[in-house]
């Protein structure tokens, strides 16, 4: 199909216009790398945005650990070496409390760490 010049003019800016209007929808998540040892997550305290898109990769260093977030209903196993990614966006803001929920040696329960979502 041959367009005409007033027809270019016309349908190339309105395509653009669609293809940013669709690109500005999608936000990147962020990568937040977290490090899950005996008996710590580094880092322990993570800030978040509501709505924000977000990727956990989380590695262990040392032990088949577990990685929970329950207000989330998120929960995932942690293998030693392997990067494990999470991805979420918050939808709510508040204090969530994220632990490690496979029992790793004497210090387990201290290892903990808090996600703050704000508005």
């Amino acid at each position: 199909m041959k367009l005409s010049r007033r027809d270019f003019c016309l349908r190339i800016p309105l395509a653009c216009v669609a293809a940013l209007a669709v690109q500005g929808c999608t936000k990147q998540a962020r990568v937040i790398p977290i490090i899950a040892k005996r008996f710590s997550f580094t880092p322990n305290r993570i800030t978040l945005k509501r709505g924000e898109p977000v990727v956990l990769a989380i590695t262990a260093l040392d032990f088949a650990h577990g990685f929970n977030i329950p207000d989330m209903n998120m929960r995932t196993d942690l293998v030693p070496g392997k990067a494990v990614q999470v991805a979420l966006t918050p939808d709510k803001a508040g204090q969530f409390p994220f632990l490690c929920d496979n029992f790793c040696g004497s210090g387990h329960e201290q290892m903990d760490g808090m996600i703050t979502v704000t508005a």
